[in-house]
């Protein structure tokens, strides 16, 4: 399960299939030089390359770190370097795996569901020319193993901790657990996160070091993920530094600028049968939805994306010869909520009542129409609704109703004074009071922080402002740029600035499969931002990851809905595309991952 960046320019939301044309955020295609020749090219431009609309990604590593959690990130990683497991939604593959584009087969499960033993691609290479083996995996292990505390997918208790890895042979592996898991939830969400990693060109400590066996100690281990880390995080280097020019999938790097873009073109040495068909695939930067609409209206790129605000200029964009078309994912999206101690407004949002108000003070339908062109889905739980529920309200705990806000404000010791300031008239932890931790006279008011630089999220924060202001709760709005704005959980060394959180990498989840929250919203979880803590809510999220039973991860659903770890938000399309009608992107998954090299250019538009 990855956290994928959200295209909040653009109408996004929850991944399905579109039409015969598929799309994607990143992208690429094939090389004539590599695919044999004789590839179509841009009309417009006469070479055969894509130019498309994003934003640059700031790591390279396939380890993932924290505070370089872009949604970017995976795409551009997942273009040089083929994952264990791909997944495609309509696969009738065990567990979903997309095969052609993992270098994984289908794990065999042993007959106790302790042991999955995993068998490798015998003709993958690195594209040096030494094979892709166990020994690949091994390394991944040993580094991740002996540096949990960096890597920004761990959870303490979960994969790899109670596990044990065998390497059988130099394409054979097996992972056994301690106890036993539901197979789907184990393979799909867990060990998706072995990445296979080139021993051979990277388990050294420096530059001008030869390669040795240094990741089979822990010393060794810590010593060479320090190092990798550590070029990883030197952004200018990316292009011209030797390690990361060492890939197995279709795309190498060859361009690579901090803000501004990036260019990738075709491996020469891809072994696979999906060989780029494009040139060289250019990512132009864009830190705003203006400035990235501006180009698709120019008609200055062949891959963007359509702002909300501006969906009722689809027939201009088209006539700029695009077709415009609604991506939508397998998702949710929420307000993240501040529980820690040290957040300035926690003692409000430690009460239950305060959320439940309000969560009934947030009309998703009408934002959905108002501000994402009737193109955004209510969320209503930390699972993704039914295809046949989506744009519907129905099955949500709490709908849109200000005078039930009201009351529950009311019956707990407030004076509501509408258009002013709400204040706490009976403090105290009865039944009918404020609760704990509020003091007579304190008023119902909250930080929020939130992404620059997008019109329709601007807009949507300011319809809820004045929503939550006529019930006299008080909302100041921080919005800074997306690339430093992600809200950091609160510790002793990281100050608590925010109540409220809200940008599109951080508060939009990307299910590839198996919609669980071990990493949302359990204790302690990774993207736990708030910090939010709930026994109930732990036992349900562990049963949904050991039960087969199809009614464990509903539970989880049911209970999380009601409590509130967040507040709901509205789930818009992950965006409104606009692709050059002569650029043929294939078939689009509800995973959301993009594979450019299926991309080519034709002489007919569709």
């Amino acid at each position: 399960m990855n956290l994928r960046k959200k295209r909040w320019m653009v109408t996004g939301a929850a991944l399905a299939m579109v039409a015969s044309l598929g799309l994607s955020a990143c992208g690429g295609g094939s090389s004539s030089s590599s695919s044999g020749g004789g590839q179509a090219a841009n009309s417009e431009t006469g070479k055969n390359e894509v130019t498309m609309a994003s934003r640059t990604p700031n790591w390279i590593f396939p380890v993932s770190a924290k505070g370089y959690t872009q949604g970017e990130n995976g795409q551009f990683i997942q273009a040089m370097y083929r994952p264990l497991f791909a997944y495609k939604s309509t696969s009738d593959t065990p567990y979903k795996i997309n095969l052609p584009k993992s270098l994984g087969t289908v794990p065999e499960v042993s007959e106790d569901g302790l042991t999955f033993t995993i068998k490798l691609r015998d003709d993958a290479k690195w594209s040096d020319g030494t094979p892709v083996t166990t020994r690949d995996i091994e390394f991944w292990w040993n580094l991740v193993t002996n540096n949990k505390d960096e890597w920004a997918s761990y959870k303490k208790g979960f994969f790899p901790d109670g596990a044990d890895l065998k390497i059988i042979d130099d394409h054979t592996f097996s992972i056994t657990t301690e106890t036993k898991f539901a197979p789907a939830w184990f393979i799909d969400n867990q060990i998706n996160k072995v990445a296979l990693l080139p021993q051979h060109a990277w388990d050294k400590t420096s530059a001008d070091e030869t390669v040795s066996d240094l990741d089979r100690t822990p010393e060794g281990a810590k010593a060479v993920f320090a190092y990798l880390q550590g070029e990883a995080k030197n952004l200018s280097s990316y292009a011209t530094n030797p390690l990361w020019q060492t890939v197995n999938g279709p795309w190498k790097l060859k361009e690579f600028t901090p803000d501004q873009g990036l260019t990738l073109v075709p491996n020469e040495n891809y072994w696979g049968e999906d060989k780029p068909k494009i040139d060289a695939l250019i990512y132009k930067a864009f830190t705003g939805d203006d400035a990235e609409f501006n180009s698709v209206r120019s008609g200055a790129i062949d891959f963007g994306y359509i702002p909300a605000a501006q969906y009722n200029q689809r027939k201009a964009v088209e006539d700029k010869g695009y077709n415009v078309f609604l991506w939508p994912g397998n998702s949710i999206t929420y307000l993240a909520l501040n529980f820690a101690p040290q957040a300035p407004g926690s003692k409000f949002i430690n009460q239950k009542y305060i959320r439940q108000a309000m969560q009934q003070l947030i009309d998703q339908p009408t934002l959905s129409e108002k501000i994402w062109s009737g193109t955004a889905s209510p969320t209503c739980g930390p699972v993704p609704m039914a295809a046949e529920k989506t744009g519907t309200t129905e099955g949500c705990v709490y709908k849109f109703d200000p005078d039930a806000a009201k009351k529950l404000l009311e019956d707990h010791g407030w004076k509501v004074v509408p258009d002013g300031e709400t204040t706490c008239e009976n403090p105290g932890t009865g039944a009918n009071q404020c609760g704990e931790g509020i003091a007579a006279g304190d008023k119902l008011s909250f930080k929020l922080v939130s992404q620059s630089g997008f019109v329709s999220t601007h807009q949507m924060f300011e319809e809820i402002i004045s929503q939550f202001g006529k019930l006299g709760i008080k909302i100041d709005m921080n919005e800074v740029p997306d690339s430093v704005g992600a809200s950091q959980a609160c510790d002793d060394e990281t100050p608590c600035t925010w109540d409220l959180s809200f940008f599109g990498s951080q508060t939009s989840w990307g299910f590839p499969i198996y919609a669980s929250g071990e990493r949302l919203f359990a204790t302690n979880a990774p993207v736990n931002l708030g910090q939010y803590s709930n026994p109930e809510a732990d036992k349900l999220i562990e049963e949904s990851t050991r039960s087969t039973a199809p009614d464990a991860l509903q539970a989880y659903n049911d209970y999380l809905a009601e409590d509130l770890p967040v507040l709901w938000m509205p789930n818009p399309y992950y965006q409104i595309t606009a692709v050059k009608k002569t650029l043929d992107l294939g078939e689009l998954d509800a995973t959301g991952d993009t594979w450019p090299e299926d991309w080519s250019w034709s002489t007919e538009g569709k």
